[in-house]
Protein backbone atom coordinates (compact mmCIF):
# COMPACT_ATOMS: atom_id res chain seq x y z
CA UNK A 1 0.00 0.00 0.00
CA UNK A 2 1.44 3.62 -0.19
CA UNK A 3 3.57 4.81 2.64
CA UNK A 4 2.69 6.88 5.56
CA UNK A 5 3.66 10.17 6.46
CA UNK A 6 5.98 8.29 9.19
CA UNK A 7 7.59 6.41 6.74
CA UNK A 8 7.83 9.29 4.50
CA UNK A 9 9.31 11.03 6.74
CA UNK A 10 11.73 8.39 7.52
CA UNK A 11 12.47 7.66 4.00
CA UNK A 12 13.60 11.87 3.98
CA UNK A 13 16.38 11.16 6.85
CA UNK A 14 17.25 7.93 5.74
CA UNK A 15 17.16 7.11 2.32
CA UNK A 16 14.96 4.19 0.81
CA UNK A 17 14.55 1.18 3.38
CA UNK A 18 15.28 -1.11 0.53
CA UNK A 19 18.56 -3.06 1.18
CA UNK A 20 20.54 -1.51 -2.02
CA UNK A 21 19.76 1.82 0.08
CA UNK A 22 23.05 1.90 2.33
CA UNK A 23 25.36 4.04 0.16
CA UNK A 24 22.26 6.48 -0.75
CA UNK A 25 21.79 7.51 3.21
CA UNK A 26 19.88 4.90 4.52
CA UNK A 27 20.17 4.47 8.24
CA UNK A 28 23.41 3.84 10.16
CA UNK A 29 24.30 -0.04 10.06
CA UNK A 30 26.12 -1.67 13.45
CA UNK A 31 29.50 -0.43 13.42
CA UNK A 32 29.34 2.75 11.27
CA UNK A 33 28.45 4.78 15.01
CA UNK A 34 29.08 8.76 14.64
CA UNK A 35 31.20 10.49 16.94
CA UNK A 36 28.65 11.10 19.50
CA UNK A 37 27.72 7.24 20.00
CA UNK A 38 30.89 5.72 20.83
CA UNK A 39 29.74 3.55 23.59
CA UNK A 40 27.87 2.02 20.76
CA UNK A 41 28.43 -1.91 21.62
CA UNK A 42 26.53 -1.13 25.10
CA UNK A 43 24.14 0.76 23.72
CA UNK A 44 22.99 -1.64 21.41
CA UNK A 45 22.74 -4.03 24.07
CA UNK A 46 20.87 -2.08 26.47
CA UNK A 47 18.72 -1.31 22.94
CA UNK A 48 17.78 -4.98 22.80
CA UNK A 49 16.79 -4.98 26.38
CA UNK A 50 14.45 -2.28 26.27
CA UNK A 51 12.94 -3.23 23.53
CA UNK A 52 12.34 -6.56 24.56
CA UNK A 53 10.65 -4.89 27.75
CA UNK A 54 8.93 -2.69 25.57
CA UNK A 55 7.76 -5.60 23.34
CA UNK A 56 6.75 -8.17 26.23
CA UNK A 57 5.19 -5.23 28.75
CA UNK A 58 4.62 -1.49 27.67
CA UNK A 59 3.73 -2.31 24.13
CA UNK A 60 0.76 -5.01 24.84
CA UNK A 61 -0.07 -2.27 28.13
CA UNK A 62 -0.56 0.05 25.59
CA UNK A 63 -2.57 -1.54 23.34
CA UNK A 64 -4.96 -2.95 25.72
CA UNK A 65 -5.12 0.83 27.27
CA UNK A 66 -6.23 1.88 23.60
CA UNK A 67 -8.76 -0.62 23.22
CA UNK A 68 -10.54 -0.67 26.20
CA UNK A 69 -10.14 3.14 27.47
CA UNK A 70 -12.90 5.38 25.32
CA UNK A 71 -10.69 8.04 22.99
CA UNK A 72 -12.26 11.02 24.95
CA UNK A 73 -10.92 9.75 28.06
CA UNK A 74 -7.63 8.46 27.21
CA UNK A 75 -6.86 12.49 26.19
CA UNK A 76 -8.33 13.59 29.15
CA UNK A 77 -5.34 11.52 31.17
CA UNK A 78 -3.09 12.90 28.40
CA UNK A 79 -4.08 16.70 29.44
CA UNK A 80 -3.70 15.73 32.88
CA UNK A 81 -0.31 14.32 32.94
CA UNK A 82 0.96 17.37 30.81
CA UNK A 83 -0.51 20.01 32.91
CA UNK A 84 0.92 18.10 36.25
CA UNK A 85 4.32 18.80 34.29
CA UNK A 86 4.07 22.55 33.57
CA UNK A 87 5.63 22.97 37.06
CA UNK A 88 8.82 21.71 36.33
CA UNK A 89 8.56 23.73 32.95
CA UNK A 90 8.58 26.75 34.72
CA UNK A 91 11.24 25.88 36.70
CA UNK A 92 13.47 25.45 33.89
CA UNK A 93 12.23 28.46 31.94
CA UNK A 94 13.80 30.70 34.52
CA UNK A 95 16.63 28.92 34.93
CA UNK A 96 17.05 29.23 31.32
CA UNK A 97 16.31 32.91 31.92
CA UNK A 98 13.45 32.97 30.38
CA UNK A 99 10.76 34.89 32.51
CA UNK A 100 7.93 35.34 30.24
CA UNK A 101 7.55 31.95 28.81
CA UNK A 102 7.33 30.88 32.81
CA UNK A 103 5.03 33.35 33.33
CA UNK A 104 2.55 32.02 30.40
CA UNK A 105 3.32 28.53 31.55
CA UNK A 106 2.08 29.78 35.30
CA UNK A 107 -1.08 31.14 33.34
CA UNK A 108 -1.78 27.92 31.50
CA UNK A 109 -1.20 25.75 34.71
CA UNK A 110 -3.62 28.04 37.20
CA UNK A 111 -6.32 28.04 33.90
CA UNK A 112 -6.30 24.32 33.11
CA UNK A 113 -6.21 23.43 36.54
CA UNK A 114 -9.04 25.38 37.31
CA UNK A 115 -11.26 25.96 34.73
CA UNK A 116 -9.88 22.92 33.08
CA UNK A 117 -10.90 20.46 36.00
CA UNK A 118 -7.42 19.53 37.04
CA UNK A 119 -6.21 19.56 33.94
CA UNK A 120 -8.55 16.91 32.33
CA UNK A 121 -9.32 19.58 29.39
CA UNK A 122 -7.10 22.24 28.43
CA UNK A 123 -9.02 25.81 28.04
CA UNK A 124 -5.41 27.59 28.05
CA UNK A 125 -4.55 26.40 24.24
CA UNK A 126 -8.09 28.14 23.50
CA UNK A 127 -7.36 30.87 24.73
CA UNK A 128 -3.88 31.39 23.09
CA UNK A 129 -1.47 30.37 25.87
CA UNK A 130 1.35 28.09 24.38
CA UNK A 131 2.00 25.09 25.28
CA UNK A 132 6.18 24.46 25.66
CA UNK A 133 7.92 21.40 27.44
CA UNK A 134 11.38 21.82 29.16
CA UNK A 135 13.48 20.01 31.57
CA UNK A 136 16.50 19.87 33.10
CA UNK A 137 18.86 18.68 30.25
CA UNK A 138 17.95 21.12 28.11
CA UNK A 139 19.18 23.55 30.85
CA UNK A 140 22.07 22.49 30.87
CA UNK A 141 22.57 22.52 27.24
CA UNK A 142 21.75 26.63 27.25
CA UNK A 143 24.26 26.71 29.82
CA UNK A 144 26.75 25.57 27.76
CA UNK A 145 26.58 21.26 27.59
CA UNK A 146 25.84 21.56 23.95
CA UNK A 147 26.98 18.54 22.22
CA UNK A 148 26.64 15.04 24.21
CA UNK A 149 27.31 11.34 24.01
CA UNK A 150 24.28 9.59 23.44
CA UNK A 151 23.63 7.05 26.00
CA UNK A 152 20.71 4.58 26.60
CA UNK A 153 19.47 3.63 30.35
CA UNK A 154 18.08 0.52 31.24
CA UNK A 155 13.59 1.38 31.57
CA UNK A 156 14.58 4.80 30.92
CA UNK A 157 15.43 4.47 26.45
CA UNK A 158 17.07 6.77 24.74
CA UNK A 159 19.39 9.54 26.88
CA UNK A 160 22.79 11.40 26.38
CA UNK A 161 24.90 12.30 28.99
CA UNK A 162 24.08 15.56 29.79
CA UNK A 163 20.18 14.40 29.85
CA UNK A 164 21.15 11.35 32.32
CA UNK A 165 22.76 14.60 34.37
CA UNK A 166 19.28 16.16 33.75
CA UNK A 167 17.35 13.37 35.45
CA UNK A 168 18.77 13.92 38.63
CA UNK A 169 17.32 17.74 38.65
CA UNK A 170 13.80 16.48 37.26
CA UNK A 171 13.19 13.39 39.04
CA UNK A 172 13.27 15.70 43.07
CA UNK A 173 10.74 18.09 41.15
CA UNK A 174 8.50 15.73 39.72
CA UNK A 175 4.83 16.37 41.00
CA UNK A 176 4.19 12.50 41.29
CA UNK A 177 7.04 12.41 43.71
CA UNK A 178 5.15 14.34 46.27
CA UNK A 179 2.46 11.78 46.67
CA UNK A 180 2.40 10.64 50.19
CA UNK A 181 0.56 7.46 49.54
CA UNK A 182 3.05 5.14 47.51
CA UNK A 183 0.44 2.59 46.08
CA UNK A 184 -1.41 6.05 44.51
CA UNK A 185 2.23 7.11 43.35
CA UNK A 186 2.60 3.59 41.81
CA UNK A 187 -0.33 3.71 40.35
CA UNK A 188 -0.07 7.08 38.48
CA UNK A 189 3.40 6.62 37.28
CA UNK A 190 2.33 3.64 35.94
CA UNK A 191 -0.58 4.82 34.18
CA UNK A 192 1.69 7.74 33.09
CA UNK A 193 3.80 5.62 31.57
CA UNK A 194 0.83 3.64 29.50
CA UNK A 195 -0.55 7.20 28.28
CA UNK A 196 2.76 8.00 26.81
CA UNK A 197 3.24 4.83 25.15
CA UNK A 198 -0.19 4.56 23.93
CA UNK A 199 0.88 7.85 22.24
CA UNK A 200 4.03 6.44 20.29
CA UNK A 201 1.94 3.65 19.00
CA UNK A 202 1.61 5.35 15.57
CA UNK A 203 5.41 5.05 15.28
CA UNK A 204 5.16 1.27 15.54
CA UNK A 205 5.13 0.15 12.66
CA UNK A 206 7.91 2.92 11.31
CA UNK A 207 10.10 1.00 13.99
CA UNK A 208 9.54 -2.43 13.18
CA UNK A 209 10.36 -1.78 9.74
CA UNK A 210 13.40 0.35 10.06
CA UNK A 211 16.41 -1.79 8.46
CA UNK A 212 18.14 -0.32 11.66
CA UNK A 213 15.76 0.06 14.40
CA UNK A 214 18.81 1.02 16.98
CA UNK A 215 20.09 3.76 14.23
CA UNK A 216 16.21 5.05 14.14
CA UNK A 217 15.58 5.32 17.33
CA UNK A 218 19.18 7.13 18.03
CA UNK A 219 19.32 9.55 15.45
CA UNK A 220 16.21 10.52 16.20
CA UNK A 221 16.07 11.49 19.76
CA UNK A 222 19.52 13.40 19.36
CA UNK A 223 18.19 15.57 16.22
CA UNK A 224 14.92 16.21 18.29
CA UNK A 225 17.05 17.23 21.53
CA UNK A 226 19.32 19.48 19.60
CA UNK A 227 16.89 20.69 17.67
CA UNK A 228 14.96 21.82 21.44
CA UNK A 229 18.04 23.14 23.07
CA UNK A 230 18.83 25.19 19.99
CA UNK A 231 15.16 26.29 20.17
CA UNK A 232 15.85 27.46 23.65
CA UNK A 233 18.66 28.96 22.87
CA UNK A 234 17.54 31.33 20.32
CA UNK A 235 14.94 32.68 22.93
CA UNK A 236 11.96 32.33 20.56
CA UNK A 237 10.06 29.05 18.58
CA UNK A 238 12.54 28.20 15.78
CA UNK A 239 10.75 27.24 12.59
CA UNK A 240 10.71 23.64 12.26
CA UNK A 241 9.64 23.06 8.72
CA UNK A 242 12.97 20.89 8.56
CA UNK A 243 12.11 18.41 10.87
CA UNK A 244 9.82 15.49 10.51
CA UNK A 245 6.20 15.04 11.90
CA UNK A 246 6.88 13.04 14.60
CA UNK A 247 10.32 14.94 15.72
CA UNK A 248 8.43 18.29 15.87
CA UNK A 249 7.05 20.12 19.58
CA UNK A 250 3.62 20.60 19.30
CA UNK A 251 2.70 23.99 18.85
CA UNK A 252 -0.96 23.62 20.09
CA UNK A 253 -2.41 21.77 22.82
CA UNK A 254 -1.45 17.99 22.88
CA UNK A 255 -5.17 17.66 22.40
CA UNK A 256 -6.73 19.56 19.91
CA UNK A 257 -9.34 21.54 21.09
CA UNK A 258 -12.41 19.93 18.95
CA UNK A 259 -11.14 17.03 19.78
CA UNK A 260 -12.48 16.32 22.90
CA UNK A 261 -15.77 18.04 24.40
CA UNK A 262 -15.44 20.32 26.43
CA UNK A 263 -17.86 21.90 29.14
CA UNK A 264 -20.19 24.83 28.14
CA UNK A 265 -18.95 26.31 31.16
CA UNK A 266 -15.38 26.46 30.58
CA UNK A 267 -15.26 27.98 27.07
Amino acid sequence: GAPTSAEDDFAALYGPTTPQAGANGAAAQPGDAPSYDPWERYNRGMHRFNLAVDRGVARPLATGYTKVVPRPARLGVTNFFDNLGTPLTMVNQLLQGHPVYAVQSLGRFVMNSTLGVAGLFDPASAAGIPRRSEDFGQTLGVWGWRNSRYFELPLFGPRTVRDTFGLGGDIPLSPLRQVDDSGARFALQGLQLVDTRSQLMSLDSLRDQAPDEYALTRDAWMQRRNYQIVRDLRSHREKDNELPDYLREDKDSTVPVDAMPIPQWIR
